[in-house]
């Protein structure tokens, strides 16, 4: 009967303790040492200040007909190689975001397949009129290619007398972002982005 009434009680109490809500999406994330927020907004902010910054590309931007000297680039994707399921595409549009205005960038990827569609849909459906469908072979050419990879080391410790019960998890990321010239294939820039997470898990859950 008591274990009863106890098990009620914590039921009732987590009942009272549960809810949904909005948060600060700038706030720290930690409620895991898995891949969260946290860890997408720190990689993308420590990749953009440093290429914006880097002299490597300075010389690259030749002014065109209308004097934009900014350099053209196309974002190219972002390997996987932890053991989490990962979407880096989060990881690379937020890279985008952050150079966008300060480069000029071409669709790639999914943006390209979009473009064919609609050309492709201009050029053959009788729908639109000749002298302003768009065409094939109008496009700016890239003269940069800024894509990375996401490594990690996971290690585990499982419960113990020394941990008096507790567990640990700690997870090293490893994040690489490069800038490479298309006709020469020459690496213009690299920068390194690293943060380590541990979490602790109790006898009564995570601290």
């Amino acid at each position: 009967m008591k274990t009863l009434t106890l098990m009620l009680a914590m039921s009732f109490l987590g009942a009272a303790c549960s809810g949904t809500g909005y948060k600060n999406a700038q706030d720290e994330e930690t409620i895991n040492a898995d891949f969260g927020s946290t860890d997408k907004q720190r990689f993308v902010e420590g990749v953009v200040s440093d290429l914006l910054a880097s002299p490597s590309l300075s010389y690259y931007g030749k002014p065109d007909e209308n004097g934009d000297a900014r350099v053209i680039a196309v974002m190219g994707g972002i390997a996987n190689r932890t053991e989490e399921h990962v979407d880096t595409k989060i990881i690379a549009d937020g890279v985008l975001n952050g150079l966008l205005g300060k480069m000029r960038f071409v669709a790639g990827g999914q943006g390209q397949n979009e473009i064919g569609e609609q050309v492709r849909f201009q050029q053959g459906s009788g729908r639109v009129d000749p002298s302003k469908a768009a065409a094939f072979g109008k496009q700016l050419g890239a003269q940069v290619i800024v894509y990375g990879s996401l490594a990690s080391i996971v290690k585990e410790k499982g419960r113990s007398l020394e941990s008096l019960g507790s567990k640990k998890k700690d997870v090293y990321y490893q994040f690489v972002m490069k800038c490479v010239d298309t006709n020469t294939a020459e690496i213009l820039w690299t920068h390194e982005v690293e943060l380590r997470k541990q979490q602790v898990t109790t006898l009564f859950g995570s601290d």
